[in-house]
């Protein structure tokens, strides 16, 4: 027991230096440094959410479209740039593993909290600014939207273990991830709620991790306003399965990889 306690103390110091050697690398040190972190998914969402109201009006099957848009495209931001990051992850500190304590799961953990924290920044942020202008709810249920934001969060550290290792084995994985980042879109409930569509396609897409976490966010926020339906065993089960061909995956690579 003492010894997991000492595992534990060396690989999240081992993280927390990987996660500062990460900000100062792609932020540096000026203008607003690592507030940029925070901004790339502000700038995305507030984007987003202006277009959509220029075009679809100020609601959408009763719910304000600027709220709407926002609770759903800041955690896409995160899956997109979270997986996205992930590849050719270990060419970039690859020659990290010099040191005994660094293991290749660190480098994929610490890039990931990165982007969660950024993200979480920036959703924090702009809800409190929208609300304090009266286009933003007080959130119904906060612990209901966290368990989405953890759950949503955790399938996406999963295949971040498996788009990781995979993008080592085969370079052109790196070439088809942009588009595929884009083609799960209608399927990661971003811009739609599972109640609007025909009975026959909510038993469908209840199979996605990414909706039921979405649904259990807006449900935290939104309340008895909207219908929400969502499976809580299908994010749980999924990350589950993920991590474990994940961690499986990286330990097929670390045999493969030279360290200079």
């Amino acid at each position: 027991m003492a010894s997991l306690r000492q595992g534990w103390r060396v690989q999240s110091r081992v993280v927390a230096a990987l996660l500062i050697r990460e900000m100062h690398t792609r932020f540096g040190r000026e203008n607003i440094g690592f507030l940029w972190m925070m901004v790339e998914p502000l700038l995305f969402a507030g984007l987003v959410a202006l277009i959509w109201r220029v075009m679809k009006g100020p609601e959408e099957h009763g719910v304000d479209i600027v709220t709407f848009v926002v609770s759903g495209y800041i955690p896409l931001v995160l899956f997109r740039h979270a997986v996205n990051r992930s590849v050719s992850i270990f060419v970039a500190n690859g020659s990290l593993l010099y040191h005994r304590q660094v293991r290749i799961i660190d480098f994929i953990i610490s890039r990931f909290l990165l982007e969660m924290i950024g993200s979480m920044m920036a959703y924090v942020f702009i809800a409190t600014a929208l609300y304090m202008l009266g286009f933003f709810p007080s959130p119904a249920d906060v612990g209901m939207l966290i368990v989405g934001w953890v759950l949503y969060s955790l399938f996406t550290l999963s295949l971040c273990f498996i788009i990781a290792p995979l993008s080592e084995m085969s370079p052109v994985l790196e070439k088809f991830m942009p588009v595929t980042t884009y083609v799960m879109i209608p399927f990661s409930g971003t811009f739609t709620m599972v109640a609007w569509l025909p009975a026959q396609a909510r038993e469908l897409i209840l199979w996605s991790p990414w909706v039921s976490a979405m649904e259990m966010m807006r449900h935290g926020l939104f309340g008895d306003k909207v219908q929400t339906y969502y499976v809580y065993s299908v994010p749980i089960a999924a990350s589950m399965i993920c991590t474990v061909i994940g961690l499986a995956l990286c330990r097929h690579v670390r045999k493969m990889l030279v360290v200079e």
